[in-house]
């Protein structure tokens, strides 16, 4: 199994055929530390964080906080860049360009996760993760295992 997350068509492929919908960095493509940017390049699903969470599930520094995404809890935290569901954490495989120094996508905490229900699909704007809807990411979750190779095209 292998994944491409097309940053151009903003669409995540799976090497089986299946495809998602999904969300880059509003700041578009790069690697810097600090940048806002979804890093390029070839990655790996370094860690799976979120197995058994309902759909939803708030996550805090990759840990689940006991809430579930509603409209009411987004109004009480409006600034937060929500991450729900699920978290298949990108590691670089490439020295230099995504892997460590002040390019190193793992220190950098870059994410496929779960967004909530309001965010847009198809058009970026994230941090420099990659959302995806929350029903999307928990099916992935299950289908990808560790280790799973991810390419970033932009």
């Amino acid at each position: 199994m292998k994944i491409l997350i097309d940053v151009q068509r903003q669409e995540l492929v799976l090497s089986n055929g299946k495809r998602y919908a999904v969300s880059t960095a509003k700041n578009g493509p790069g690697e810097k530390n600090g940048s806002f940017c979804t890093p390029r390049g070839r990655h790996i699903v370094r860690a799976k964080i979120g197995a058994g969470q309902p759909l939803g599930a708030v996550f805090v520094r990759r840990r689940p906080t006991g809430e579930v995404w509603t409209p009411e809890l987004h109004a009480k935290y409006p600034g937060r860049d929500w991450m729900l569901t699920r978290i298949l954490w990108l590691s670089g495989c490439e020295v230099g360009r995504n892997r460590l120094g002040d390019v190193d996508t793992m220190r950098r905490m870059i994410y496929i996760h779960g967004a909530p229900d309001s965010a847009q699909l198809g058009k970026p704007g994230s941090h420099g993760c990659v959302r995806m809807r929350n029903e999307d990411v928990a099916e992935l979750f299950e289908i990808v295992p560790p280790y799973t190779p991810v390419e970033i095209r932009a």
